[in-house]
C-alpha cells in the first residue's frame, strides 16, 4: 500500500481560550510557514463557541489538513469534522494537560509539535464515541468530570496543573462513590468504583493511566478504579504518575468495540476534559476513523 505524505498545504485553527493559544498563535504561524506549510488560512478563535464553525468551514472549503492548536478538549471536539472526510488532522499542543498528544508520541513544545507537522507522517487512528459523539484520547466519569466542569478558567490557566491539583483536592471532599455496571455484550457485571476512564488511548489528565491499550487497538478499554474508598483513587494517581508496581491494585479493566454502561445514582461524563453526556451510555469503536499526522519515527 502506498504511504501518502503529509500534506504541504493547510488551515491554522487556533483556540486564543486555551491556556497557551492567545500567547503563541503568532509564532506558530510563523514556524509553520518557515518550516515550509502554506498556511491557506489561519485563525486565532477568541471565543470557543466559534471553534467548531471555523473547522468545518475550513475542511469545507477544501483545506488537505487542519492544524489545531488549543487542549484536550478542543482537539477532541473539532476531530469530528475530518471523519470520513479527505482531510488529515494535525494538532499543537497548547493545552494543559495534552492527554492526546502525549499519546500520538508529540512533543509537547512548540517547536516540536510544528517539526513533527513539518518532518513527520500519517497514521490512521480509532476513535472512540459516547452515544454518537466522538471522543479522540479518553471518556471519563467520577472525580474527573467534577473537575473538569467547575475549575476556574483562570485558576487552570494562569497555575496549569497545579490549579488542577488544588481544585482536585476541594472537588475530593464533596466526591461519592458509586455502582457501575458494564456489558460488552458477553457478560455484564456491577461493582463499585470511585472513578472510570473510557479509553482509546493511554493518558489521562496527562498521566499515563491506561496502559495496554492504543489509539490503533481496535478495541475500547474501561478501566475502573474499584471500591468505594477516596484513598484508594488517590492512591492509584499517585502510583500511576510515579510509576509503582501498585498502582493496578484497585483496577478492574473490561475491553470491548460496544459497551453499555450505566450507574447508580447518575453520573456526568467528561469527554476529552469537557463535560458533554450523563449515563446510561453506550461507548463504541470508530475503527480507522481518521488520520493524524504523527513524528516520522
Amino acid at each position: 500500500m502506498t504511504v501518502r505524505p503529509v500534506p504541504r498545504q493547510a488551515a491554522l485553527i487556533v483556540n486564543a481560550h486555551s491556556r497557551r493559544g492567545r500567547d503563541l498563535f503568532r509564532e506558530a504561524k510563523t514556524r509553520l510557514e518557515e518550516s515550509g506549510i502554506e498556511l491557506l488560512e489561519s485563525h486565532a478563535v477568541k471565543d470557543p463557541r466559534n471553534l467548531n464553525a471555523t473547522v468545518d468551514r475550513a475542511v469545507a472549503n477544501g483545506a488537505p489538513m487542519v492544524i489545531i492548536g488549543g487542549g484536550d478538549g478542543s482537539l477532541s471536539c473539532t476531530i469530528d469534522f475530518v471523519v470520513g472526510r479527505d482531510c488529515v488532522f494535525a494538532l499543537l499542543p497548547l493545552g494543559t494537560a495534552n492527554s492526546f498528544a502525549r499519546t500520538l508520541g508529540i512533543p509537547l513544545d512548540l517547536e516540536g509539535a510544528v517539526r513533527t507537522i513539518a518532518t513527520g507522517r500519517r497514521r490512521r487512528i480509532d476513535l472512540g464515541t459516547i452515544d454518537g459523539d466522538y471522543f479522540a484520547n479518553c471518556a471519563a466519569m467520577g472525580l474527573s468530570p467534577m473537575i473538569g466542569e467547575g475549575i476556574p478558567h483562570k485558576l487552570k490557566r494562569y497555575l496549569g496543573r497545579v490549579g488542577y491539583l488544588a481544585w482536585a483536592t476541594w472537588c475530593l471532599i464533596k466526591f461519592r462513590p458509586f455502582k457501575l455496571s458494564i456489558d460488552n455484550g458477553e457478560e455484564k457485571r456491577t461493582v463499585w468504583a470511585t472513578e472510570v476512564r473510557i479509553a482509546n488511548g493511554r493518558f489521562h489528565g496527562g498521566v499515563e493511566l491506561v496502559e495496554h491499550t492504543d489509539v490503533d487497538s481496535g478495541e475500547l478499554v474501561v478501566q475502573a478504579v474499584t471500591g468505594r474508598s477516596k484513598l484508594a483513587l488517590v492512591w492509584n494517581w499517585v502510583a500511576s504518575l510515579l510509576k509503582l508496581p501498585a498502582r493496578q491494585a484497585p483496577v478492574e479493566h473490561f475491553h470491548g468495540q460496544v459497551l453499555r454502561i450505566d450507574t447508580k445514582p447518575r453520573q456526568k461524563i467528561s469527554i476529552d476534559g469537557e463535560v458533554l453526556a450523563k449515563t446510561p451510555t453506550v461507548a463504541e469503536l470508530a475503527h480507522c476513523a481518521v488520520e493524524v499526522v504523527v513524528p516520522a519515527e
